[in-house]
Protein backbone atom coordinates (compact mmCIF):
# COMPACT_ATOMS: atom_id res chain seq x y z
CA UNK A 1 0.00 0.00 0.00
CA UNK A 2 2.88 2.25 0.99
CA UNK A 3 4.87 1.74 -1.94
CA UNK A 4 1.42 1.83 -4.22
CA UNK A 5 1.46 5.35 -2.53
CA UNK A 6 5.03 6.80 -3.52
CA UNK A 7 4.53 4.85 -7.54
CA UNK A 8 1.30 7.15 -7.54
CA UNK A 9 3.26 10.26 -6.56
CA UNK A 10 6.31 9.50 -8.98
CA UNK A 11 3.99 9.21 -11.80
CA UNK A 12 1.64 12.25 -11.00
CA UNK A 13 5.02 14.31 -10.60
CA UNK A 14 6.33 12.52 -13.98
CA UNK A 15 3.34 13.82 -15.71
CA UNK A 16 3.47 17.89 -14.47
CA UNK A 17 7.41 17.77 -15.34
CA UNK A 18 6.50 16.42 -18.98
CA UNK A 19 3.40 18.96 -19.27
CA UNK A 20 5.55 21.80 -18.10
CA UNK A 21 8.37 20.71 -21.06
CA UNK A 22 5.55 20.91 -23.75
CA UNK A 23 4.09 24.14 -22.42
CA UNK A 24 7.82 25.42 -22.64
CA UNK A 25 8.72 24.41 -25.91
CA UNK A 26 5.40 25.37 -27.20
CA UNK A 27 6.00 28.60 -25.54
CA UNK A 28 9.76 28.59 -26.67
CA UNK A 29 9.39 31.98 -28.61
CA UNK A 30 7.77 33.66 -25.62
CA UNK A 31 10.03 32.60 -23.23
CA UNK A 32 12.77 33.91 -25.44
CA UNK A 33 14.40 30.36 -25.67
CA UNK A 34 15.94 29.23 -28.82
CA UNK A 35 15.93 25.31 -30.00
CA UNK A 36 18.99 25.12 -32.16
CA UNK A 37 18.95 22.61 -35.00
CA UNK A 38 20.39 19.48 -34.76
CA UNK A 39 24.01 19.39 -36.51
CA UNK A 40 23.30 18.73 -39.96
CA UNK A 41 24.58 15.85 -41.85
CA UNK A 42 27.02 17.94 -43.74
CA UNK A 43 28.58 19.06 -41.03
CA UNK A 44 30.33 16.08 -40.25
CA UNK A 45 30.23 14.44 -43.80
CA UNK A 46 30.95 16.98 -46.38
CA UNK A 47 32.86 19.07 -44.17
CA UNK A 48 34.85 16.11 -42.36
CA UNK A 49 38.27 18.12 -42.03
CA UNK A 50 40.42 14.76 -40.95
CA UNK A 51 40.46 14.05 -44.94
CA UNK A 52 40.81 15.54 -48.50
CA UNK A 53 37.04 15.24 -50.16
CA UNK A 54 36.92 14.78 -53.53
CA UNK A 55 34.30 16.67 -55.96
CA UNK A 56 34.04 15.79 -59.88
CA UNK A 57 31.93 18.28 -62.27
CA UNK A 58 30.10 16.28 -64.80
CA UNK A 59 29.61 18.42 -67.68
CA UNK A 60 29.07 17.94 -71.50
CA UNK A 61 30.74 20.98 -72.61
CA UNK A 62 33.26 22.41 -70.10
CA UNK A 63 35.22 24.57 -73.02
CA UNK A 64 32.11 26.43 -73.50
CA UNK A 65 31.19 27.07 -70.13
CA UNK A 66 34.65 28.46 -69.52
CA UNK A 67 34.28 30.51 -72.74
CA UNK A 68 30.88 31.87 -71.29
CA UNK A 69 31.21 32.13 -67.28
CA UNK A 70 31.92 35.49 -66.59
CA UNK A 71 28.57 36.44 -66.82
CA UNK A 72 27.55 34.15 -63.51
CA UNK A 73 24.61 32.62 -64.94
CA UNK A 74 23.59 29.27 -63.32
CA UNK A 75 23.90 26.28 -65.76
CA UNK A 76 22.80 22.91 -64.98
CA UNK A 77 25.29 19.93 -64.59
CA UNK A 78 26.20 17.06 -62.33
CA UNK A 79 28.28 16.82 -59.82
CA UNK A 80 29.61 13.66 -57.34
CA UNK A 81 31.13 14.11 -54.17
CA UNK A 82 32.64 11.96 -52.26
CA UNK A 83 31.23 9.21 -54.33
CA UNK A 84 27.43 10.08 -54.25
CA UNK A 85 26.08 11.86 -57.01
CA UNK A 86 23.97 14.91 -57.91
CA UNK A 87 22.20 15.44 -60.85
CA UNK A 88 20.32 18.54 -62.10
CA UNK A 89 22.24 21.04 -60.19
CA UNK A 90 22.96 24.53 -60.16
CA UNK A 91 26.54 25.51 -61.33
CA UNK A 92 28.26 28.77 -62.11
CA UNK A 93 31.80 30.98 -61.66
CA UNK A 94 32.01 32.73 -58.48
CA UNK A 95 33.33 36.41 -57.06
CA UNK A 96 33.82 40.03 -58.41
CA UNK A 97 37.41 40.98 -58.53
CA UNK A 98 38.17 37.37 -57.45
CA UNK A 99 36.90 36.23 -61.15
CA UNK A 100 38.74 39.12 -62.87
CA UNK A 101 42.13 38.53 -60.87
CA UNK A 102 42.06 35.04 -62.26
CA UNK A 103 41.24 36.42 -65.81
CA UNK A 104 44.16 38.61 -65.30
CA UNK A 105 46.54 35.90 -64.73
CA UNK A 106 45.51 34.33 -67.79
CA UNK A 107 43.92 31.17 -65.77
CA UNK A 108 40.50 29.39 -65.90
CA UNK A 109 40.73 28.09 -62.41
CA UNK A 110 37.69 30.02 -61.45
CA UNK A 111 35.69 29.88 -57.76
CA UNK A 112 32.35 27.95 -58.39
CA UNK A 113 29.22 27.74 -56.59
CA UNK A 114 26.93 24.52 -56.46
CA UNK A 115 23.31 25.38 -55.81
CA UNK A 116 21.77 22.13 -55.10
CA UNK A 117 18.34 23.17 -54.96
CA UNK A 118 18.44 25.48 -57.79
CA UNK A 119 16.35 23.30 -60.01
CA UNK A 120 14.93 20.98 -57.80
CA UNK A 121 13.38 22.73 -54.60
CA UNK A 122 14.61 20.91 -51.17
CA UNK A 123 17.21 19.09 -52.86
CA UNK A 124 20.26 18.89 -50.85
CA UNK A 125 24.00 17.07 -50.34
CA UNK A 126 23.28 15.98 -46.94
CA UNK A 127 21.56 18.81 -45.92
CA UNK A 128 23.27 21.84 -47.46
CA UNK A 129 21.48 23.70 -49.94
CA UNK A 130 24.82 25.62 -51.34
CA UNK A 131 28.28 24.92 -51.61
CA UNK A 132 30.98 26.89 -52.53
CA UNK A 133 34.05 26.26 -54.01
CA UNK A 134 37.59 28.29 -53.13
CA UNK A 135 39.72 29.11 -55.96
CA UNK A 136 42.89 29.96 -52.95
CA UNK A 137 44.19 32.67 -55.63
CA UNK A 138 46.31 35.31 -53.96
CA UNK A 139 47.18 32.67 -51.06
CA UNK A 140 50.24 30.65 -51.85
CA UNK A 141 49.76 28.95 -48.11
CA UNK A 142 46.10 27.63 -49.13
CA UNK A 143 45.44 28.31 -45.55
CA UNK A 144 44.04 31.59 -45.57
CA UNK A 145 40.11 31.27 -45.17
CA UNK A 146 40.82 27.91 -43.61
CA UNK A 147 42.33 29.44 -40.43
CA UNK A 148 40.08 32.46 -40.20
CA UNK A 149 36.83 30.31 -40.13
CA UNK A 150 38.24 28.11 -37.98
CA UNK A 151 39.13 30.69 -35.51
CA UNK A 152 36.06 32.33 -36.11
CA UNK A 153 34.28 29.21 -35.00
CA UNK A 154 36.20 27.95 -32.02
CA UNK A 155 35.67 32.05 -30.54
CA UNK A 156 31.77 31.11 -31.15
CA UNK A 157 31.10 33.60 -34.04
CA UNK A 158 28.41 32.25 -36.50
CA UNK A 159 30.98 30.90 -39.47
CA UNK A 160 31.13 28.48 -42.04
CA UNK A 161 32.23 25.41 -42.62
CA UNK A 162 35.06 24.36 -44.68
CA UNK A 163 37.02 21.65 -45.56
CA UNK A 164 39.57 21.01 -48.35
CA UNK A 165 38.18 19.06 -51.73
CA UNK A 166 40.29 18.27 -54.51
CA UNK A 167 38.22 19.21 -57.97
CA UNK A 168 38.62 16.66 -61.04
CA UNK A 169 36.13 17.60 -64.09
CA UNK A 170 35.22 14.43 -65.79
CA UNK A 171 37.38 12.83 -64.32
CA UNK A 172 40.16 14.70 -65.22
CA UNK A 173 42.46 16.49 -62.59
CA UNK A 174 41.52 20.39 -61.61
CA UNK A 175 42.84 21.46 -58.25
CA UNK A 176 42.70 21.48 -54.48
CA UNK A 177 39.90 23.86 -53.55
CA UNK A 178 38.68 24.93 -50.14
CA UNK A 179 35.05 23.81 -50.14
CA UNK A 180 33.05 26.53 -47.75
CA UNK A 181 29.31 26.25 -46.72
CA UNK A 182 27.37 28.58 -48.73
CA UNK A 183 25.81 31.47 -45.93
CA UNK A 184 22.06 30.73 -46.66
CA UNK A 185 19.09 28.47 -45.21
CA UNK A 186 21.10 25.73 -44.10
CA UNK A 187 24.04 27.59 -42.24
CA UNK A 188 21.13 30.53 -40.85
CA UNK A 189 19.28 26.57 -39.39
CA UNK A 190 22.70 25.31 -38.15
CA UNK A 191 23.81 28.53 -36.51
CA UNK A 192 20.27 30.28 -35.38
CA UNK A 193 17.23 27.70 -35.12
CA UNK A 194 14.59 27.24 -37.49
CA UNK A 195 13.52 30.67 -36.52
CA UNK A 196 16.15 32.95 -37.61
CA UNK A 197 16.33 36.17 -38.53
CA UNK A 198 17.15 38.07 -42.21
CA UNK A 199 20.18 38.20 -43.72
CA UNK A 200 22.23 40.39 -46.23
CA UNK A 201 25.47 41.07 -47.93
CA UNK A 202 26.16 44.48 -48.27
CA UNK A 203 27.43 44.87 -51.60
CA UNK A 204 27.17 46.59 -54.88
CA UNK A 205 28.57 45.88 -58.98
CA UNK A 206 29.71 49.55 -58.94
CA UNK A 207 31.81 49.28 -56.18
CA UNK A 208 33.54 46.20 -57.65
CA UNK A 209 34.02 47.42 -61.08
CA UNK A 210 35.83 50.68 -59.71
CA UNK A 211 38.14 48.22 -58.20
CA UNK A 212 38.30 46.04 -61.28
CA UNK A 213 39.18 49.30 -63.06
CA UNK A 214 42.17 50.35 -60.59
CA UNK A 215 43.87 47.40 -61.30
CA UNK A 216 46.82 48.93 -62.28
CA UNK A 217 50.07 49.62 -60.58
CA UNK A 218 49.45 52.87 -57.93
CA UNK A 219 50.88 56.02 -59.14
CA UNK A 220 53.76 57.24 -56.69
CA UNK A 221 52.22 58.18 -53.32
CA UNK A 222 48.76 57.75 -55.20
CA UNK A 223 47.59 55.49 -51.42
CA UNK A 224 44.84 55.45 -49.39
CA UNK A 225 45.21 57.41 -46.67
CA UNK A 226 43.75 59.60 -43.62
CA UNK A 227 42.21 56.79 -42.09
CA UNK A 228 43.04 55.47 -38.04
CA UNK A 229 46.17 53.23 -40.14
CA UNK A 230 47.03 54.46 -43.72
CA UNK A 231 46.94 51.45 -46.33
CA UNK A 232 49.98 50.87 -48.59
CA UNK A 233 50.29 49.82 -52.24
CA UNK A 234 46.62 50.14 -52.67
CA UNK A 235 45.58 52.20 -56.24
CA UNK A 236 44.80 55.35 -55.08
CA UNK A 237 41.10 55.10 -55.95
CA UNK A 238 37.99 56.75 -53.50
CA UNK A 239 35.79 55.07 -52.11
CA UNK A 240 32.29 54.55 -54.08
CA UNK A 241 29.82 57.43 -53.55
CA UNK A 242 26.69 56.45 -51.80
CA UNK A 243 28.27 53.69 -50.18
CA UNK A 244 27.35 54.76 -46.51
CA UNK A 245 24.78 52.00 -46.02
CA UNK A 246 27.48 49.51 -46.51
CA UNK A 247 29.63 51.05 -43.65
CA UNK A 248 26.44 50.38 -42.27
CA UNK A 249 25.64 54.42 -40.85
CA UNK A 250 22.48 55.66 -40.83
CA UNK A 251 21.52 57.77 -43.57
CA UNK A 252 18.17 58.56 -43.37
CA UNK A 253 14.73 56.36 -42.25
CA UNK A 254 13.58 55.30 -46.15
CA UNK A 255 14.32 51.62 -47.20
CA UNK A 256 15.41 53.46 -50.63
CA UNK A 257 18.49 54.98 -48.67
CA UNK A 258 19.97 51.34 -48.20
CA UNK A 259 19.59 49.96 -52.01
CA UNK A 260 23.21 48.26 -51.05
CA UNK A 261 21.70 46.57 -48.06
CA UNK A 262 18.23 45.64 -48.69
CA UNK A 263 18.74 44.64 -52.82
CA UNK A 264 21.41 42.39 -51.93
CA UNK A 265 19.18 40.05 -49.04
CA UNK A 266 19.92 36.18 -48.93
CA UNK A 267 16.16 36.06 -47.39
CA UNK A 268 12.89 36.91 -47.85
CA UNK A 269 12.75 40.72 -46.47
CA UNK A 270 8.91 42.19 -45.86
CA UNK A 271 9.11 46.21 -45.25
CA UNK A 272 8.77 45.46 -41.16
CA UNK A 273 12.41 43.79 -41.64
CA UNK A 274 13.99 46.51 -43.01
CA UNK A 275 12.23 49.46 -40.55
CA UNK A 276 13.89 46.89 -37.47
CA UNK A 277 17.36 47.23 -39.47
CA UNK A 278 17.32 51.15 -40.11
CA UNK A 279 16.16 51.54 -37.00
CA UNK A 280 19.21 49.28 -35.33
CA UNK A 281 21.37 51.82 -37.69
CA UNK A 282 19.85 54.60 -36.49
CA UNK A 283 20.35 53.36 -32.50
CA UNK A 284 23.68 52.81 -33.22
CA UNK A 285 25.07 56.00 -34.60
CA UNK A 286 22.92 57.63 -31.86
CA UNK A 287 25.54 55.69 -29.40
CA UNK A 288 22.93 53.06 -28.57
CA UNK A 289 24.76 49.82 -29.13
CA UNK A 290 23.72 47.46 -26.68
CA UNK A 291 20.28 48.06 -28.28
CA UNK A 292 21.50 47.57 -31.81
CA UNK A 293 24.02 45.06 -31.71
CA UNK A 294 24.43 41.60 -30.43
CA UNK A 295 27.46 42.75 -28.23
CA UNK A 296 29.14 39.86 -27.43
CA UNK A 297 28.84 37.94 -30.81
CA UNK A 298 30.00 41.69 -32.47
CA UNK A 299 32.68 41.67 -30.43
CA UNK A 300 34.00 38.16 -30.58
CA UNK A 301 33.68 39.01 -34.44
CA UNK A 302 35.92 41.78 -34.17
CA UNK A 303 38.61 40.73 -31.47
CA UNK A 304 39.81 37.52 -34.41
CA UNK A 305 39.09 39.70 -37.77
CA UNK A 306 41.66 42.54 -35.90
CA UNK A 307 44.11 39.57 -35.41
CA UNK A 308 44.17 38.44 -38.94
CA UNK A 309 44.25 41.89 -40.42
CA UNK A 310 42.43 41.58 -43.34
CA UNK A 311 41.75 45.41 -44.93
CA UNK A 312 39.98 43.93 -47.96
CA UNK A 313 36.66 43.95 -45.55
CA UNK A 314 34.45 45.76 -43.35
CA UNK A 315 37.49 47.54 -41.61
CA UNK A 316 38.92 48.48 -45.04
CA UNK A 317 38.23 51.34 -47.69
CA UNK A 318 35.83 49.13 -49.81
CA UNK A 319 33.73 47.86 -46.49
CA UNK A 320 32.61 44.70 -48.00
CA UNK A 321 32.83 40.99 -47.67
CA UNK A 322 30.69 40.41 -44.66
CA UNK A 323 27.16 39.24 -44.02
CA UNK A 324 25.00 41.29 -41.91
CA UNK A 325 22.63 39.35 -39.40
CA UNK A 326 19.80 40.82 -37.96
CA UNK A 327 16.96 39.61 -35.47
CA UNK A 328 14.56 40.74 -33.35
CA UNK A 329 16.92 44.46 -34.31
CA UNK A 330 20.35 43.07 -33.61
CA UNK A 331 23.04 42.72 -36.18
CA UNK A 332 25.92 40.59 -35.92
CA UNK A 333 28.45 40.10 -38.81
CA UNK A 334 29.33 36.98 -40.23
CA UNK A 335 33.06 36.52 -42.07
CA UNK A 336 33.80 36.43 -45.39
CA UNK A 337 36.33 35.55 -47.40
CA UNK A 338 39.83 35.97 -46.22
CA UNK A 339 42.17 35.33 -48.90
CA UNK A 340 43.99 38.79 -48.70
CA UNK A 341 44.03 38.26 -44.64
CA UNK A 342 47.56 38.93 -43.03
CA UNK A 343 48.55 41.67 -44.48
CA UNK A 344 47.77 39.99 -48.19
CA UNK A 345 45.43 43.82 -49.48
CA UNK A 346 48.64 45.51 -50.85
CA UNK A 347 50.62 45.83 -47.91
CA UNK A 348 54.35 45.64 -48.43
CA UNK A 349 55.45 46.34 -44.62
CA UNK A 350 55.31 43.60 -42.69
CA UNK A 351 55.95 45.29 -39.31
CA UNK A 352 53.01 47.26 -40.25
CA UNK A 353 50.94 44.62 -40.43
CA UNK A 354 52.54 42.62 -37.52
CA UNK A 355 51.71 45.07 -35.61
CA UNK A 356 48.33 46.65 -36.70
CA UNK A 357 46.97 48.96 -33.69
CA UNK A 358 44.00 46.55 -31.91
CA UNK A 359 42.58 49.41 -30.77
CA UNK A 360 41.99 51.22 -34.05
CA UNK A 361 41.08 48.05 -36.28
CA UNK A 362 40.49 49.97 -39.66
CA UNK A 363 42.81 50.93 -42.48
CA UNK A 364 42.49 54.22 -45.37
CA UNK A 365 39.45 55.49 -42.79
CA UNK A 366 38.27 56.99 -39.45
CA UNK A 367 37.02 55.08 -36.96
CA UNK A 368 33.67 57.16 -36.69
CA UNK A 369 33.10 55.89 -40.72
CA UNK A 370 32.78 52.42 -39.55
CA UNK A 371 29.99 52.45 -36.68
CA UNK A 372 29.47 48.29 -36.67
CA UNK A 373 33.36 48.59 -34.90
CA UNK A 374 33.64 52.30 -33.14
CA UNK A 375 31.18 51.81 -30.61
CA UNK A 376 33.47 49.01 -28.98
CA UNK A 377 36.02 51.84 -28.47
CA UNK A 378 33.38 54.69 -27.42
CA UNK A 379 32.35 52.80 -23.95
CA UNK A 380 35.47 51.54 -21.68
CA UNK A 381 33.30 48.51 -20.25
CA UNK A 382 33.16 47.34 -24.21
CA UNK A 383 36.90 48.16 -24.47
CA UNK A 384 37.58 45.99 -21.64
CA UNK A 385 35.29 42.95 -22.62
CA UNK A 386 36.94 42.99 -26.08
CA UNK A 387 40.66 42.92 -24.56
CA UNK A 388 39.14 39.65 -22.29
CA UNK A 389 38.03 38.13 -25.69
CA UNK A 390 41.15 38.95 -27.82
CA UNK A 391 43.08 37.87 -24.62
CA UNK A 392 41.29 34.56 -24.24
CA UNK A 393 42.03 34.04 -28.04
CA UNK A 394 45.30 34.46 -27.90
CA UNK A 395 45.85 32.17 -24.82
CA UNK A 396 43.71 29.24 -27.05
CA UNK A 397 45.62 29.78 -29.88
CA UNK A 398 48.91 30.48 -29.48
CA UNK A 399 50.29 30.17 -25.83
CA UNK A 400 48.34 26.27 -25.89
CA UNK A 401 49.76 25.54 -29.34
CA UNK A 402 46.83 24.94 -31.12
CA UNK A 403 48.02 27.46 -34.11
CA UNK A 404 50.46 25.43 -34.42
CA UNK A 405 48.89 21.89 -34.07
CA UNK A 406 46.36 23.43 -36.64
CA UNK A 407 48.71 24.22 -39.41
CA UNK A 408 51.35 21.24 -39.08
CA UNK A 409 47.88 19.41 -39.41
CA UNK A 410 46.18 20.74 -43.06
CA UNK A 411 49.65 21.20 -44.06
CA UNK A 412 50.50 17.05 -43.92
CA UNK A 413 46.84 16.82 -45.40
CA UNK A 414 46.83 18.74 -48.12
CA UNK A 415 50.89 18.96 -49.05
CA UNK A 416 50.51 15.88 -51.43
CA UNK A 417 47.43 17.29 -52.89
CA UNK A 418 48.98 20.63 -53.67
CA UNK A 419 51.91 19.00 -55.26
CA UNK A 420 49.58 17.06 -57.51
CA UNK A 421 47.44 20.50 -58.36
CA UNK A 422 47.72 21.03 -62.01
CA UNK A 423 46.18 24.62 -61.96
CA UNK A 424 47.61 25.99 -59.16
CA UNK A 425 48.84 29.71 -58.55
CA UNK A 426 52.36 28.84 -57.41
CA UNK A 427 55.14 25.98 -56.79
CA UNK A 428 55.14 23.94 -54.49
CA UNK A 429 58.29 24.81 -53.02
CA UNK A 430 56.40 28.71 -52.92
CA UNK A 431 53.52 26.88 -51.09
CA UNK A 432 55.88 25.56 -48.57
CA UNK A 433 57.68 29.22 -48.16
CA UNK A 434 54.13 30.68 -47.91
CA UNK A 435 53.09 28.22 -44.72
CA UNK A 436 56.82 29.26 -43.16
CA UNK A 437 55.58 33.13 -43.69
CA UNK A 438 52.28 32.40 -42.35
CA UNK A 439 53.45 30.67 -39.09
CA UNK A 440 56.28 33.63 -38.48
CA UNK A 441 53.67 36.05 -39.19
CA UNK A 442 51.11 34.88 -36.73
CA UNK A 443 53.81 34.19 -34.29
CA UNK A 444 55.03 37.81 -34.38
CA UNK A 445 51.69 39.09 -34.25
CA UNK A 446 50.56 37.07 -31.53
CA UNK A 447 53.71 38.72 -29.10
CA UNK A 448 52.18 42.06 -30.65
CA UNK A 449 49.37 41.53 -29.70
CA UNK A 450 49.71 40.13 -26.67
CA UNK A 451 52.12 43.63 -25.69
CA UNK A 452 49.34 45.91 -26.85
CA UNK A 453 46.93 44.11 -24.60
CA UNK A 454 49.50 44.29 -21.71
CA UNK A 455 50.09 47.73 -22.14
CA UNK A 456 53.47 47.77 -23.40
CA UNK A 457 53.35 48.46 -26.98
CA UNK A 458 50.75 51.42 -27.64
CA UNK A 459 47.57 50.04 -29.25
CA UNK A 460 46.24 53.27 -31.62
CA UNK A 461 47.87 54.01 -34.80
CA UNK A 462 48.37 57.55 -33.17
CA UNK A 463 50.53 56.20 -30.45
CA UNK A 464 52.38 53.60 -32.83
CA UNK A 465 53.36 56.92 -34.66
CA UNK A 466 54.18 58.73 -32.04
CA UNK A 467 56.89 56.13 -30.44
CA UNK A 468 57.69 53.20 -33.37
CA UNK A 469 60.56 51.85 -31.27
CA UNK A 470 58.37 50.03 -28.86
CA UNK A 471 56.59 47.72 -31.74
CA UNK A 472 58.23 44.07 -32.92
CA UNK A 473 60.33 43.53 -35.17
CA UNK A 474 59.58 41.90 -38.27
CA UNK A 475 63.05 41.06 -39.18
CA UNK A 476 63.29 39.83 -42.79
CA UNK A 477 59.64 38.83 -42.89
CA UNK A 478 57.84 38.82 -46.40
CA UNK A 479 54.27 39.53 -46.96
CA UNK A 480 54.63 38.38 -50.75
CA UNK A 481 55.67 34.84 -49.87
CA UNK A 482 52.44 34.60 -48.58
CA UNK A 483 50.67 35.47 -51.88
CA UNK A 484 48.54 38.92 -52.03
CA UNK A 485 47.07 41.53 -53.99
CA UNK A 486 49.99 42.35 -55.74
CA UNK A 487 50.00 39.06 -57.99
CA UNK A 488 46.79 40.62 -59.94
CA UNK A 489 46.96 44.22 -59.59
CA UNK A 490 50.06 45.08 -61.98
CA UNK A 491 52.70 44.86 -59.49
CA UNK A 492 55.37 42.01 -60.60
CA UNK A 493 55.23 39.47 -57.62
CA UNK A 494 58.52 37.67 -56.53
CA UNK A 495 59.63 34.56 -58.06
CA UNK A 496 55.81 33.27 -59.78
CA UNK A 497 55.59 30.99 -62.25
CA UNK A 498 54.37 31.56 -65.52
CA UNK A 499 49.92 32.02 -65.13
CA UNK A 500 48.63 28.62 -64.59
CA UNK A 501 45.50 27.74 -66.21
CA UNK A 502 46.08 23.93 -66.08
CA UNK A 503 46.33 22.07 -69.00
CA UNK A 504 46.90 23.44 -72.73
CA UNK A 505 43.90 24.47 -73.98
CA UNK A 506 42.27 25.09 -70.75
Amino acid sequence: MSASKHIDKICIAGAVLLLLSVVALWNAAVLGLTRAAAAPAYASGLFDRSRVHTVDIVMDDWEGFLEGCADEVYVPCAVVIDGEAYRNVGFRVKGNTSLTAVESMGSSRYSFKIEFDHYVPGKSCQGLDKLCLNNIVQDNTYLKDYLCYTMMADAGVAAPLCSFAFLTVNGEDWGLYLAVEGVEEAFLRRNFGENSGALYKPGTEQRGQRLKDAAVPPAEGGTFSGGERPLEGVPAVPPVEGGRDMCLQYVGEESSDYPNIFDHAKTDVTPTDQRRLISALEKLSGGQAAEAVDVERVIRYFAVHSFVCNDDSYTGVMAHNYYLYEAEGRLAMIPWDYNLAFGGFGMTDAGGAVNAPVDTPVAGVAMEERPMVSWIFEDEAYRARYHEVYGAFLQRWFAEERFRETVAQAVELIGPYVERDPTKFCTFAQFETGVAALEAFCRLRAESVDGQLAGRIPSTAAAQAGDPGLLVDAGELDLRDMGGMEQTVGVAPRNLPPPAGGREGR
